[in-house]
């Protein structure tokens, strides 16, 4: 079963989302308006959105609700990638044109405060404090886990819990707490509100671990970017923390960083990529990627029999064997 299918029994609750999404974006400026929309049209998955629509329904579904959740989940999201996109240099995401190259790094940065602001905005319809302090709090972790990304820039030194701290802040709490509070918005029963989000925690980092594997094995036709951008940032990723653990490959793999680095990630990084697929780091943190997706099915164990739980789970299948 691929998203696809999963997507089509929750059509219109979808569709609905993106109208909303759509609405929040708008703004009476001009540039604003131009550069959130044309974020938005560059699409992505919607997972966030999506997780938050099927935790809703383990207990009171109600749309008006969980739109209020799912909206800004999603602009959290899209307001990073646009910060990240300029820290990166990137000059295309999902193959189309980013939004710090198509206008500049000043509307890039302002846009994304805007499109942030703006998911703040729409989750104070909901009156829940319990709703707003574990967002907030998930917030101020998603900005650590960044700083910690550019502090740890060309770092060979790091561990691996290094690099698992770093995603969770990065990636995996955004995706925990949109099946939490799905969950939370529904009323459903607490237990299984912190189920879910030890789901969500769990594809999470499985996901990052993934899209980090992605950007050493995949093609530009597959990510919609060159691959390598990771290393041309001086993002040391899990597959390159085991590659440089092999005697073999440690001290070429030092020599190319230094060499990229040096060149302040101008410059081709074929070498590079050739050294960690010829090395055991890829199927090594795809195997770590594989526990991930173990722990977050086992996670559902307890949950209702319904058919939400059974999408959650093909979900976690297709986040453990994604090519894009």
């Amino acid at each position: 079963m691929n998203l696809l299918t999963i997507y089509a029994r929750i059509k219109r609750d979808v569709a609905a989302i993106e109208k909303e999404l759509e609405r929040s974006v708008h703004s009476d400026h001009p540039e604003l308006r131009e550069a959130s929309a044309h974020l938005l049209k560059a699409g992505g998955k919607r997972l966030r959105p999506v997780f938050v629509l099927l935790a809703g329904q383990f207990g009171t579904y109600d749309l008006d609700k969980l739109k209020h959740i799912a909206v800004p989940m999603e602009l959290i999201h899209m307001s990073s990638l646009v910060h990240d996109d300029v820290i990166d240099d990137a000059e295309t995401r999902r193959g189309q044109l980013t939004v710090k190259s198509k206008w500049d790094n000043r509307v890039a940065m302002y846009t994304g405060d805007y499109i942030f602001a703006r998911a703040l905005d729409v989750m104070t319809q909901l009156p829940n404090p319990q709703i707003h302090q574990i967002m907030s709090k998930a917030i101020v972790e998603l900005t650590i886990g960044e700083i910690e990304q550019i502090r740890f820039f060309f770092h060979t030194g790091q561990s691996v819990r290094d690099y698992l701290l770093r995603i969770k802040r990065k990636t995996a709490l955004l995706i925990a707490i949109s099946c939490q509070l799905g969950a939370i918005a529904a009323e459903a029963d607490p237990r299984i509100a912190r189920k879910l989000y030890e789901y969500g925690y769990n594809v999470g980092m499985a996901f990052q671990i993934r899209d980090d594997v992605l950007d050493l094995s995949g093609t530009e036709k597959q990510l919609g970017k060159p691959p390598g951008n990771d290393v041309k940032q001086g993002n040391i990723t899990l597959p390159v923390i085991f590659a440089l653990r092999e005697e073999r490959f440690r001290q070429p793999i030092l020599d190319e960083l230094e060499r990229i680095r040096g060149l302040d990630g101008q410059t081709d990084v074929s070498r590079f990529l050739q050294l960690i697929r010829d090395s055991s780091g890829i199927p090594q943190a795809e195997r770590w990627a594989s526990r991930y997706i173990d722990k977050a099915i086992r996670s559902l164990d307890a949950l209702p029999n319904i058919q939400a739980k059974k999408d959650l789970v093909n979900i976690a299948y297709f986040v453990g064997d994604r090519s894009y």
